[in-house]
């Protein structure tokens, strides 16, 4: 079966940078397992209440690949899986999720980081482009 982001997901990549959003768009078609993008953009008061929460590990709220740069755009979005029509935080759902966002991003030469692979705090809804190729 071959997926497609739904308008909602579209919605939320606005203001992502367009090689992270061809990326998302392209995974989609690809991975087994259904997605949704829950959120790209995101501000610094949100991303202080994350930190608060221990959501996120961050020092700097600014540090978030979220946060917009000075152009606007933001470098990092946070997906949801779905089986069989819900939502589903399994893990071995995020390794496919990432399998296909991998492919497609070697594929058209974009790096893209996963936020499963990170060892101190592993976040498997997390995909974004690192800062060492983009500002």
């Amino acid at each position: 079966m071959v997926f497609k982001l739904s308008k909602k997901s579209r919605e939320r990549l606005k203001h992502v940078h367009p090689d992270l959003v061809l990326v998302c768009a392209l995974a989609i078609q690809r991975t087994e397992v259904d997605f949704a993008v829950t959120e790209g953009i995101r501000t610094v008061e949100r991303q202080k209440k994350l930190m608060a929460s221990g959501a996120s590990s961050l020092k700097d709220p600014k540090s978030s690949r979220h946060v917009p740069n000075d152009q606007g755009l933001c470098h990092a979005i946070d997906v949801v899986a779905y089986l069989d029509g819900k939502v589903d935080w399994s893990w071995p759902l995020y390794h496919k999720i990432a399998e296909a966002f991998k492919e497609v991003a070697k594929e058209l030469d974009i790096p893209i980081e996963w936020g499963g692979d990170w060892k101190s705090f592993p976040d498997g809804p997390h995909f974004q482009l690192p800062k060492r190729a983009y500002k």
